[in-house]
C-alpha cells in the first residue's frame, strides 16, 4: 500500500481506536461538573456547528428536505439516544470503562436488526450472539452494574437504538458525504439541549477547567474528527476493519478508567470483558477468519 493512503487509513484508525476509545473516559470528567443531557446537547451542538459551518464555506449546499429529514432520525437514535443514555449513565456513576464494554455489544444487536430487515446471517454469526449475551448477563451478575441496574438498562437502551440506526441508515436516502454527520450531530444536539430543559437540568456552579476542556475534546475529537474517520472507513475498507473499533474501543476505555480514574473491575467483570469480545470480534470478522465453502453446483447435461 503506497504512503499516500497509509497514512490516513493508519489516522483514521487511531481516531477511532484511540479517541472514540478515550470518549468514556473524558465523559466521566465532564460529567462531573456538567449535566449530562445538557454536556450532551453542547457537545453535538457545537461539534454539528462547526462541521456545518466548514462544509459551506467549502461550497457544499444543504441538502434536500427528506435526506435532511432522515438524517435528523439517525442523530436522534445514534447520538441523542445512543450516546445520551452513555452519558446519563455515566453520571450515575456507571464506571466508563463498565460503560464501554456494554456498548461494544453494539456489533451483536445490528446483527440482530439485520436480520429483521431481511440480510442473511450465518450460523457463526448466530453463535457469536450468544456468547455476547452470556458476557452481558456475567457483567450484570457482579460488581459495578448489579448495583446501578437503571444505568445498565440505559446503556443496553442506547447500545439497542445505535445498532437500529445503523441498520437503518443504509436503507434511507442521506445527504452526501459529511453533510449526513453534520446534521445527524446539529439535530441531536437541540434535541438533548431540549431534554435538558425538559427534566429540569441546570448549572448548579460554573464548571471546572476540565469540565470545558472534556466538552472540547469531545466536540472536536470524539465528534467531528472521529466520525469523519469512520465515514472514510466505511467508504475505503472493508466493514469488517471499519467495525473493528468495537473490540479495541473497551480495552482502552478500561485501561485509562483503571489508571486514571480509579476504577476497578472484579475478576468477574473482567472475564465478562473477554467474553463480550470474542463474541465481537466472531461477529465482525467471522466472514473473514471462516468463509463460506464454494459451493459447488453441477452442470446439467446436455442432450
Amino acid at each position: 500500500m503506497r504512503v499516500g493512503r497509509l497514512l490516513p487509513l493508519l489516522g483514521a484508525l487511531f481516531a477511532l481506536y484511540i479517541i472514540w476509545g478515550s470518549t468514556y473516559f473524558v465523559i466521566r470528567i465532564g460529567v462531573e461538573s456538567w449535566p449530562p443531557l445538557l454536556m450532551a446537547g453542547i457537545r453535538f451542538s457545537v461539534a454539528g456547528l462547526l462541521m456545518l459551518g466548514i462544509l459551506l464555506v467549502r461550497g457544499h449546499k444543504l441538502p434536500a428536505l427528506r435526506p435532511m429529514l432522515n438524517a435528523a432520525l439517525l442523530g436522534f437514535l445514534l447520538l441523542a439516544m445512543g450516546n445520551g443514555c452513555v452519558t446519563v449513565a455515566e453520571h450515575q456513576n456507571v464506571p466508563s470503562g463498565i460503560a464501554a464494554v456494554m456498548v461494544a455489544t453494539v456489533p451483536l444487536f445490528t446483527l440482530c436488526f439485520s436480520r429483521l430487515f431481511g440480510i442473511a446471517t450465518r450460523k457463526l454469526e448466530w453463535a457469536g450472539i450468544a456468547i455476547g449475551l452470556s458476557g452481558i448477563i456475567l457483567l450484570n451478575s457482579g460488581g459495578n452494574l448489579s448495583g446501578n441496574p437503571w444505568g445498565a438498562l440505559m446503556i443496553l437502551a442506547g447500545s439497542l437504538t445505535w445498532a437500529f440506526g445503523s441498520v437503518y441508515g443504509t436503507r434511507i436516502e442521506l445527504p452526501q458525504g459529511l453533510m449526513a454527520g453534520a446534521i445527524e450531530m446539529l439535530a441531536a444536539g437541540l434535541l438533548l439541549l431540549l431534554a435538558a430543559g425538559i427534566s429540569g437540568e441546570k448549572l448548579e456552579h460554573a464548571p471546572s477547567l476540565q469540565g470545558w476542556l472534556a466538552v472540547g475534546y469531545l466536540a472536536v475529537f470524539g465528534s467531528m474528527i472521529a466520525i469523519s474517520a469512520y465515514m472514510y472507513l466505511i467508504r475505503t475498507v472493508t466493514p469488517a476493519l471499519a467495525t473493528s473499533y468495537a473490540y479495541v474501543n473497551p480495552v482502552v476505555a478500561v485501561l485509562l478508567g483503571t489508571t486514571f480514574a480509579g476504577e476497578s473491575l472484579s475478576p468477574r467483570e473482567w472475564l465478562a470483558l473477554g467474553v463480550i469480545i470474542l463474541a465481537v470480534v466472531l461477529v465482525t470478522l467471522g466472514k473473514s477468519l471462516f468463509p463460506d465453502k464454494p459451493r459447488v453446483v453441477p452442470c446439467k447435461r446436455a442432450d
